[in-house]
């Protein structure tokens, strides 16, 4: 037996350096650079998949905001991402031909080799953690953006939902209108004008852009409502204007009969007061008639405009109407209102002198008051007011007295004094405010 011993051990000492496929270095320490060599190439793949997350995650940001925003700074950001997606490439590249330059499960591999593939799959995953940094930092820098276009989109549907309604509100109101007899043919108009801004938008965002669409949908929110408010609105239009018709008729009769009035209070003005006081009167009469004969022409025109159904030229008649009925009344108002000063001033001119007087003395104590001398500026246009005042009651001396001259004098001094009274009250706020 102790011979025999020695043969075995010499028998098995070859199998167990070079047999049957087993490994040289089985449990030794080429085992443990495998080991290191695997766990780095597991590392590195979970950083390569964490890297590639991260960038379809923001590929998406990038989506949203490149549909919503068309600005510089979301042109800059795409721009950034492709130059990262070139830097990802590189690094994911590298990382690849790590991993296939080096099989970790083969037997033959030795410690060397495993402890170089450990250092190149290590350097790969520090590359890849070093890329995520940069992608984590810019993604990081595009929330303003992100925030922003996410905003846009959140508004998008209810906004075109919102347009689409007020376009079948608009439309609805407009048949309402239309079984009451009314044509209200230019809403019609209006609303077939906007059929094809909602074909656009049923084409939807990814076609014409979230902004664009954003506005369109305001557009067609804002003019549908527009229309669907003035087809409500119609009838009440059409029952004021058919209300304006006849009181413009009858307030044209009406100054048709005071025109024919305004001759006699001519004939008295002549006999008992000199040219100058009615002379600016005297073409009253042929220009309210003349005036009043447009009236009753546009008046006419708005009727038919209204029976067609023209609502905007029959407004716009009336309004002529009106205009030249005011004009009118104001000339044969002014024909009998000078008659009447013009009586009062000559049998009492010392009342509106008084008057006159009065507000010129007014405004003296008023820039007298707190001083020991007025102010030039108020004392030099008080002494004009006064110089006119009395040469305003001079011109009544002669025959033939110009009272229409006089009471216009006399306006101008009041008007004179306010102005005066208005600049010292002005100086006070101003000085007040100072202090």
């Amino acid at each position: 037996m102790a011979l025999a011993l020695p043969l075995l051990a010499g028998a098995l000492l070859p199998q167990a350096f070079a047999g049957g496929g087993t490994r040289r270095w089985f449990g030794g320490r080429g085992e443990s650079q495998r080991a290191e060599a695997q766990a780095a190439k597991d590392e590195a793949a979970a950083a390569f998949y964490e890297l590639d997350t991260a960038q379809r995650g923001l590929r998406i940001s990038i989506e949203t905001i490149t549909a919503a925003d068309s600005s510089p700074d979301a042109r800059r950001a795409v721009e950034g991402f492709e130059a990262l997606g070139r830097r990802i490439d590189e690094v994911s590249h590298g990382y690849i031909t790590a991993v296939d330059a080096h099989d970790l499960d083969r037997d033959e591999l030795d410690a060397a080799t495993a402890s170089r593939a450990r250092t190149e799959l290590t350097r790969a995953k520090d590359e890849l953690n070093r890329v995520r940094g940069e992608l984590d930092r810019f993604e990081e820098g595009l929330a303003p953006l992100l925030d922003r276009a996410e905003t846009q989109l959140a508004r998008l549907v209810p906004a075109v939902e919102r347009a689409r309604q007020a376009l079948r509100g608009a439309s609805g109101a407009l048949d309402a209108v239309r079984d009451g007899g009314l044509r209200a043919d230019d809403l019609a108009l209006r609303l077939a004008q906007l059929g094809p801004e909602l074909t656009r938008l049923n084409e939807g965002a990814g076609r014409h852009g979230v902004p664009e669409t954003l506005q369109r949908a305001d557009r067609v929110l804002r003019d549908a409502e527009a229309v669907r408010a003035e087809a409500e609105r119609l009838p009440q239009r059409a029952a004021e204007i058919d209300k304006r018709l006849v009181s413009l008729r009858t307030r044209t009769e009406a100054l048709t009969t005071r025109t024919e009035g305004v001759e006699p209070v001519l004939s008295e003005l002549r006999r008992r007061f000199s040219a100058a006081c009615w002379q600016d009167l005297q073409h009253v009469p042929e220009q309210a008639t003349a005036t009043l004969r447009q009236a009753e022409e546009r008046l006419a025109e708005a009727a038919k405009a209204r029976e067609e159904q023209r609502w905007p030229d029959a407004t716009s008649r009336l309004s002529t109407v009106r205009a030249l009925l005011d004009s009118t009344d104001e000339a044969v108002s002014a024909a009998g209102e000078r008659l009447r000063r013009l009586d009062a001033v000559a049998k009492d001119p010392k009342a509106e002198t008084d008057r006159a007087r009065f507000a010129v003395r007014d405004a003296q104590r008023l820039a007298m008051a707190g001083r020991n001398t007025p102010d030039p500026r108020h004392a030099r246009p008080l002494d004009q007011a006064v110089a006119r005042l009395d040469r305003a009651v001079g011109s009544l001396e002669g025959r033939h007295p110009d009272y229409w001259h006089f009471l216009t004098e006399l306006e101008g001094v009041r008007t004179d004094a306010a102005r005066v009274v208005e600049l010292i009250r002005e100086d006070r706020g101003t000085a007040a405010a100072g202090r």
